[in-house]
């Protein structure tokens, strides 16, 4: 699948801004079955520093100063991004996510650190006793990693309801498990958790999906969304991504922005302002098949 993306990104300020710095992760990475084929990232108004470069997870991030006052901060990221669908899988040909250690070991294989850190816990996804009884229903001992995995991934889908007006970005996953409610990035921080409760690698994955308006309806230009989901590491398949709000294990119409431990490392705009009081946003997001 061949996509055309277009983000644009609308703030506008109470007060003038008088100087704003921002780290910016809306550029789409370059990784396993996605190539980029195109990206600008359009800045009004224009920054007297504008840097690009990669982060500590590989993501392509670009950092921006702006000297000039404003009261208005337009942010467009148009791409053009080719995405192959990933081999079939059979799940229950991994390791048993409780030998994952054991099998490295006798193998002769080394965790490089790009995989040793997602096993970590992180701000936004630590575990707590409840979490890790919920996970241990999928992850009994000897299942296979990928089959606990995506085990999980369906109960969460099954189990929760997307509901925008129950989270926002403070509410923590502990309080996301009892009321059984959230949107995306609540799903996959909690998926998360439950991955590191049992030590098997997990990683943040923030991007965008195709959305498809109900039939004999027209497309609504803007009414897509940045998305998030999980990818959950195994030795013989590598990264596989798993998308828990739509119960779904990834294809090809799922785009990578970035991934990181959770949202925290791949915000898509981030930074520090001097003034510029409250403020309003408003987000455009289109998805769109070449």
């Amino acid at each position: 699948m061949m996509f055309d993306v277009s983000h644009r990104t609308h703030y506008v300020y109470s007060q003038p801004v008088i100087q704003s710095q921002h780290l910016i992760h809306m550029s789409p990475r370059p990784c396993l079955r996605q190539v980029v084929r195109h990206h600008s990232l359009i800045v009004e108004p224009a920054p007297a520093l504008r840097q690009e470069s990669t982060d500590a997870f590989g993501n392509p991030v670009v950092t921006l100063e702006i000297e000039v006052p404003h009261r208005e901060l337009i942010l467009h990221a148009r791409s053009t991004i080719t995405v192959t669908a990933p081999p079939e899988l059979d799940p229950a040909r991994s390791t048993p996510w409780n030998l994952l250690d054991t099998h490295i070991l006798q193998t002769g294989r080394r965790l490089d650190l790009d995989v040793l850190q997602y096993r970590c816990t992180s701000r936004l996804t630590t575990p707590n006793l409840d979490i890790e009884d919920y996970a241990a229903k999928s992850f009994r001992p000897g299942r296979p990693v990928l089959e606990a995995a995506i085990d999980l991934n369906q109960r969460i889908y099954d189990e929760f309801t997307f509901d925008p007006t129950a989270t926002d970005i403070s509410t923590p996953i502990s309080q996301v498990l009892k009321q059984r409610r959230g949107v995306c990035q609540d799903f996959a921080h909690l998926a998360l958790a439950c991955l590191r409760a049992m030590r098997v690698p997990g990683r943040y994955v923030s991007g965008y999906i195709l959305t498809h308006p109900p039939k004999g309806q027209p497309r609504l230009q803007g009414a897509d969304a940045s998305h998030a989901w999980m990818s959950v590491w195994s030795p013989e398949a590598g990264w596989t991504d798993l998308d828990p709000t739509n119960g779904l294990i990834i294809a090809d119409e799922h785009i990578t922005i970035a991934h990181g431990r959770d949202y925290d490392d791949v915000s898509p705009i981030g930074g520090v302002l001097l003034g510029g009081g409250k403020h309003t946003v408003c987000v455009g997001v289109d998805v769109l098949p070449v």
